[in-house]
């Protein structure tokens, strides 16, 4: 299956966007556990109305260095939506090669530090258990002023890169204007070792990062996509104990990436690998396109045409 992956990767590296994200993989080590990660790149251009198809990419590595997604991304240059990571940091610097990489950060990652600080229900919970919850006030604002921007979003979602972009001029500009001016007035108030004022400064010191979709219609508020091809791993880590070994998790990626972009393309996983193990060693190699998930045909689609 590693052409039909090499396939999968060239499609996603060719984006003019893309999701990044990484989560921990449990990996054998001598008489342990190692902690290793897994990275995902995601296509996903359908919010802009793209017709390229989605498709997510995964790598293995032993640690979260750097060095890692600047090597995935060596030859890649577009919009990167991720967290704040520092060992993306590289990647965005002026004057790289083969070109500038735009970082876009994710108003899901930013908000969720200020939802814990007011989450009614949580604290609620937390109270029946007989434990200390607090409330705050603040936070809460917080949450309901970007919710707003929220629900810009969900209406534009699947619209042009350019209808997107008008209507953000139009309605999310002044409302992320406002936004900033509250949220930089209150931060005022507070102390640095305020969990509200860490959760304020993580937005205030990257705005720039954070607002870009404000001149950019292909740019998503969220980093949801990457989050989403992720859940299946994570959720996964409950049915199996580790990867076998390094050449064990990078195996994994691969597999994982043919699995998450089949289901992106609401192919079904299982039927399609079967079908593509059983008959790849005949497929012609110029006609391999034929086999990825979004080209491909079940067999009863086939034999009717």
């Amino acid at each position: 299956m590693q052409p039909i992956f090499e396939r999968i990767e060239a499609h996603v590296l060719v984006a003019e966007r893309l999701h990044g994200d990484d989560t921990t993989v449990p990996v054998l080590a001598k008489g342990k556990t190692d902690t290793g990660r897994c990275w995902v790149y995601v296509r996903d251009d359908r919010p802009f109305g793209g017709q390229a198809p989605p498709a997510a990419v995964f790598y293995y590595s032993r640690n979260r260095r750097g060095e890692h997604p600047q090597r995935h991304l060596a030859r890649w240059s577009g919009i990167l939506q991720a967290d704040a990571y520092g060992g993306y940091d590289a990647l965005y610097a002026a004057g790289r090669s083969p070109g500038p990489i735009r970082q876009a950060l994710c108003w899901s990652h930013g908000r969720r530090k200020l939802f814990e600080l007011a989450d009614i229900a949580e604290a609620a919970r937390r109270r029946a258990r007989g434990k200390t919850a607090v409330i705050s006030p603040m936070a809460l604002e917080a949450v309901q002023r970007m919710d707003a921007l929220f629900d810009i979003e969900r209406g534009i979602n699947g619209h042009t890169a350019a209808e997107r972009l008008a209507i953000r001029q139009e309605l999310s500009a002044p409302c992320l204007a406002e936004l900033e001016g509250w949220m930089r007035e209150q931060r005022a108030k507070l102390s640095r070792h305020d969990p509200v004022a860490k959760a304020l400064d993580y937005m205030l010191t990257r705005w720039n990062a954070f607002t870009g979709f404000l001149d950019d219609g292909r740019i998503c508020l969220t980093n949801n996509a990457a989050e989403r091809a992720l859940r299946g791993l994570a959720l996964g880590r409950r049915s199996w104990l580790f990867a076998g070994s390094d050449r064990g998790g990078a195996r994994a990626a691969m597999m994982y990436s043919l699995i998450m972009t089949a289901r992106m393309n609401d192919v079904d996983p299982q039927a399609w690998l079967a079908d593509v193990l059983a008959r790849i060693a005949d497929h012609p190699a110029h006609k391999l396109d034929e086999l990825l998930p979004w080209c491909w045909q079940p067999r009863s689609r086939r034999e009717a045409a």
